[in-house]
């Protein structure tokens, strides 16, 4: 086993560990910041792959924007962030459909590939990305911007305080 079967193995247990702890959580801020350990741990499994420029990428705009997002929205509109014993509810049902889920999609891509070898394709660059971002997606990654742009804008009307206005 090399150091990097050690690293990946790793960083995906610490994935894995903070993604159980995004969703079991009772505080949303903590949520928050876990959800920040598990991308910032899928960016060094990228790392581990040599997928230098995905690495950056999700370390730029999913733990750089969409976590600082979600918690300046929480912020904003002063939603509750303690514990709320009112969403309480039990986590069987839940872990139950999950580990379904998760069993049913492992059998369907071993009966899909059984021992077979797949091609892989030639290894992209960055230019070949970027040609592909900006020719084919810049439609969706402006309409994402778009979207992104009016819910900080909305929790920020939200949040306004008016004279007169109840709250």
């Amino acid at each position: 086993m090399s150091a990097a079967d050690v690293l990946m193995l790793a960083l995906g247990a610490v994935a894995v560990g903070s993604g159980v702890l995004v969703v079991s959580t009772r505080h949303l801020v903590r949520a928050g910041l876990y959800l920040v350990v598990c991308l910032g741990a899928v960016a060094g499994l990228y790392l581990v792959l040599t997928a230098e420029l995905v690495a950056w990428v999700q370390l730029l705009i999913y733990v750089g924007a969409v976590v600082v997002l979600l918690l300046f929205a929480v912020m904003l509109t002063r939603a509750p962030i303690g514990a709320a014993d009112d969403l309480d509810r039990p986590g069987w049902p839940a872990a139950l459909i999950g580990g379904g889920t998760g069993l049913g999609l492992a059998a369907l891509l071993v009966d899909a590939y059984r021992w077979s070898t797949v091609e892989l394709p030639d290894p992209g660059t960055a230019e070949r990305l970027g040609i592909e971002i900006f020719r084919t997606w810049v439609l969706p990654f402006e309409v994402l911007s778009v979207l992104l742009l009016s819910a900080l804008v909305g929790a920020i009307a939200i949040s306004v305080r008016i004279p007169g206005r109840r709250q």
